[in-house]
This record gives structure tokens, sequence and C-alpha cells, in this order.
């Protein structure tokens, strides 16, 4: 005869239930895992069928370029939503840094020596990009601080940079960003309409800072302390992880990448306006919760940001092909961001009960292991 333990038989029935239907959810957990490329996939398929101009060469390119100021903003979005936080202001980020490089290129008038100085592009650009940090760097500031939680210290910026470019520019744009080849300020349009090697320069910038976020993400020190800090900030307090330094870092990449990003746009059109970037931040949020990372943070890759902002940009350009209306096509991309979050949750909560599963299992094991040796 075999002596039992009474507790045994229910915490076995339990963890092979739970098995069972973990073991049915396996495909359901891959989709969920790889919702980003999928949803690409089916993008490709559905927009393909329904108009021949969607798959030729010339609007694949032209549909990547648009991508390429998107998936900029996601991979500074990406490090923020890593650690736990947000940044609500990249929008306002866009259209600041494009206002500020359409006011140099105009000129500066310096009425003292009766003359009129046009700074060089790439002082133009190294000026744009540094308010970008800069209003980063406030964000991380207020964060750390004065402990104000992301989405409000960011939701201030928002309005603050967007103020700032209607300030600037006193509620105008500024056309004609091109320059003047007699004043040597030229070169700016290269950015949105150069070719390097038959291939848009917003492209390559793109896939510059992807390299970049990638390297930082997985193969420093820093990327390791920013995967901690989003995963279990006191832990990784108690580690030795700076984790303040972390989030201001962060928030100064983010800013900056918003800061191409509106330099590209200003670049493209040749004309910088205060509005440029309303709602950018919400693309930017969704193509990263697409791409498989958690609003709760500690997980994200800068591959599913890319994916998930070619998603968002394939969307786009494809409902404006088919004919749909502006209107529709916001209503659309909203419907896009809920269910981005509702997948983001599903998968958390299919996470949590494959980790109870795992538990039962062992508890299991650990229950046979002091399972008494029968006798005769």
């Amino acid at each position: 005869m075999t002596a039992t333990k009474n507790g045994s038989a229910p915490v076995s029935a339990t963890a092979q239930a739970r098995s069972r239907l973990l073991g049915n959810r396996g495909v359901g957990e891959f989709l969920l895992d790889q919702r980003a490329f999928v949803a690409l996939i089916v993008l490709v398929i559905i927009f393909a069928l329904m108009t021949d101009a969607f798959l030729t060469p010339t609007n694949l390119i032209t549909m990547t370029k648009h991508v390429a100021y998107n998936a900029i903003l996601a991979l500074g979005m990406l490090l923020v939503i890593i650690t736990g936080g947000i940044d609500l202001s990249v929008g306002s980020i866009v259209g600041l840094s494009g206002i500020v490089a359409g006011v140099m290129l105009q000129g500066w008038d310096l009425s003292l020596f009766d003359t009129t100085a046009y700074p060089a592009v790439w002082v133009v650009v190294v000026i744009s990009l540094a308010v970008g940090g800069l209003v980063g760097a406030l964000n991380g500031w207020l964060i750390t601080r004065f402990n104000v939680a992301p989405f409000i210290a960011t939701l201030g910026t928002m309005y603050i940079a967007r103020g700032a470019a209607l300030l600037i520019s006193n509620g105008s744009t500024f056309p004609r960003l091109q320059g003047d080849p007699e004043l040597g300020n030229t070169g700016f349009s290269f950015l949105g309409v150069g070719r390097p090697l038959g291939i848009p320069t917003a492209i390559w910038i793109m896939v510059i800072f992807a390299i970049v976020i990638w390297v930082l993400a997985t193969r420093t020190r820093f990327g390791r302390h920013l995967y901690a800090t989003g995963g279990n900030e006191r832990a990784a307090q108690l580690s030795g992880v700076l984790v303040k330094s972390v989030k201001m870092r962060v928030y100064i990449i983010s800013g900056l990448c918003a800061g191409m990003a509106g330099l590209i746009i200003a670049s493209e059109l040749t004309s910088a306006a205060p509005q440029t970037g309303q709602s950018f931040e919400l693309n930017a949020i969704a193509a990263v919760v697409i791409g498989g990372a958690s609003l709760a943070g500690g997980r994200g890759t800068v591959k599913g940001a890319l994916i998930g902002a070619f998603v968002i940009g394939f969307l786009s350009d494809g409902l404006v092909l088919v004919g749909v209306s502006s209107f529709w096509q916001t209503v659309i991309k909203g419907l896009v961001i809920v269910l981005a979050v509702i997948l983001d949750q599903s998968q958390e909560r299919l996470k949590k009960a494959r980790a109870a599963a795992q538990a039962a299992q062992s508890v299991k094991r650990e229950l046979a292991d002091r399972q008494p040796v029968a006798t005769a």
C-alpha cells in the first residue's frame, strides 16, 4: 500500500488543468508576442488586395520615408516606456525644433552692424537638437528631482513647448527653408529630400538612430540598468543602479529623437509651422506598445518599436490610398491604440498565468519528492 498526503492530489489536479489551459494558449501567446509582425503582414496583404499602387517600389519607399520620423520618435519613446515612464511632450518638441530651425534659417537681424547673419546648416541642426534635448532634460529633472509623475510632468512640458513654438513664430509659418546659395545657408533640405545611394536621407537617419538605440539598450551597462529600472525600480536601487540618472538620460534621448524628427519634417516640407507634431506622441506610444513593450515597464525591443512604427505608418498611408476620409482615419488610429493596450494587458495576464502554472508544477514536484516510499 502506498501512502499519500491529502494536499498533493488537489495541487496536482490544479497544475494539470493550468498546464492544459496554457498549452491550448500556445498559439495565442505566440501571436501576442509577435503581434507587430503579424499586424504588418496582415496590413500589407489587405492593402495590396485593395489597390495595385500599394506594393509598387516607389510607394514602398515613400511610405518608409514617412515612417522614418515616427520610427525615430518611437525609438526615444521605447527607452522611456521601458523605465515605466511616458513622454507626452515629443509631439510638441517636433514642432518647436522645426520652428527653431525656421527662425535661424530666416537669418538673424544684426541691426547694430547693419547686416543679417545666416548660420550654417550644421549650426541650425545642432541648436535645434539641443532644444529638444533641453526639453527632455526638463522632463527628467521634474520627474527625478520632484518625483512628479511622468504623465503630469510631460503633459506640462507638452504645453510649454507648444506655447514656446507659438510665441517664437507668432503663430505663423516659416517658409523657404531650402536656403539661398548666395547666403551660404543651403543644404537643410537634404534631410528631407536628399537621396544618398537612391535612398531618402530620412531612412538613413532612422537606421542610424535604430542602431545606436539598439547598442545602448542591449550592449551597454546603461541598457542593463534601463531594464532593471523598469522591471523593479526598488530592487534596481538596492543593487546599486543610479535610477535617477537612468531616467534623466532616457528623457534627454527622447527629446533628441523628437528634435531630429522635427528637423526631418521641416526639411521635407521646406517650411516650419508651430502646429506640426500634434498627436505624434500617440503614434509613438502606439508603435512601441504594438511592438511588444509593456506600459508597466521592463519590456520592449528596438525591433518591436520599428515594426510597430511601420504598422502605424503603413496603416495611415494605406487608408489614404484606398480613399478613406481623414475623419475615419483618426477613428481607426484610435481603435488601433486601444487594441494595442488591450493586447498588452492580455500578454501581461498570460505571462502571470504561466508563472502561476510553473509555480504549481514546482509545488507538485516538491510534494512528490516528499511522498513516503511504499512498504510491504
